[in-house]
């Protein structure tokens, strides 16, 4: 991409879409092109066709998503495959249609088999049953996939996928009817602090073991790679170290400065006993993540702290 490149980021309020242009921007790209989800509804197709008429991008992140956590994705199913399909159809076939020059497609770990050899290698893919909780959400993102790697092979496209392990920073969604695990702590141990609650509930027994990247590392690799690689196959993008839930709980009580005891809910589900993804892969392209767990929940928290306002609280 030139620096003066028309870029489309779709979703760029969201957790990823802010982080890669909050990147772009810092790196010089000055020809960003976004819309809101008021201003530009992504799964009318109508609407998707007059934008890319009228804007003619020439590259495209595409980071919009309807996403959650494990109980937005195990109470409506029917919500995530329907509006994520018809999301990336729109998205990637108007690409094609207007002769965007090279398109990324942001997918997601949880496409990989829920009792896949860890770490989790890019050829695992539909080598096993998937984790039922986000089956929806995970057919959807494979769906996506199949389509960037089918219009490369019929059209000629430039179009590539990368696979983000557990992401969390600016922008985060905080509801916990929806929110991811990590974001859902932060605000848990939050409001238990001020208001003086002397213990957490978190779901599961804590072993499960999650990987976490910080979204504007995220971000560096999206952008890295829309630069750097060009191919049909997908890319896992993590950091290569995972932690149990459990140290996790211990480290966000920490950042937050939460005195009280954590209660683990067994009753509650796991989810996939491990999440680790092999950045083999990533790390020969030349990219390595480089904000650890630590720093990257300090940030998250400051960004928490200091939005708490108008942080997204409610899933939008």
């Amino acid at each position: 991409m030139e620096l003066d490149s028309k870029i489309y980021v779709a979703g760029h309020r969201g957790l990823v879409g802010s982080a890669i242009v909050r990147n772009l921007q810092a790196k010089g790209y000055f020809n960003l092109v976004f819309r809101t989800s008021r201003e530009l509804d992504l799964t009318k197709r109508y609407q998707v066709d007059e934008f890319f008429r009228q804007e003619k991008p020439e590259y495209v992140f595409l980071a919009a998503a309807k996403v959650g956590g494990i109980v937005a994705n195990n109470d409506y199913p029917a919500d995530f495959i329907r509006d994520n399909l018809m999301i990336q159809t729109n998205v990637i076939d108007a690409s094609h249609q207007n002769n965007v020059k090279k398109l990324l497609f942001l997918g997601s770990t949880c496409i990989y088999p829920k009792l896949t050899p860890q770490p989790m290698r890019e050829d695992s893919l539909l080598t096993g049953e998937l984790e039922p909780t986000n089956e929806s959400y995970a057919i959807a993102k494979i769906a996506g996939i199949k389509m960037c790697q089918a219009y490369n092979r019929q059209y000629g496209t430039n179009y590539i996928s990368v696979m983000p392990t557990n992401l969390y920073g600016p922008n985060d969604n905080f509801d916990l009817e929806s929110s991811h695990v990590l974001p859902a702590l932060i605000r848990k141990f939050h409001e238990a602090k001020k208001n003086s609650v002397p213990s957490v509930e978190v779901w599961g027994t804590g072993e499960p073991r999650r990987e976490f990247l910080y979204s504007d590392d995220l971000a560096d690799a999206a952008v890295y790679l829309m630069n750097h690689y060009s191919g049909n196959e997908l890319v896992n993008i993590g950091v290569g170290k995972d932690i149990s839930i459990k140290e996790l709980a211990q480290k966000v009580k920490e950042t937050v400065g939460y005195t009280g005891t954590v209660e683990f809910n067994t009753a509650k589900p796991d989810g996939a006993p491990r999440k680790l993804v092999d950045v083999t892969k990533l790390n020969s392209l030349g990219w390595e993540a480089k904000i650890p767990l630590e720093e990257g929940l300090t940030l998250a928290y400051a960004w928490f702290l200091k939005n708490i306002d108008k942080a997204n609280l409610v899933a939008k």
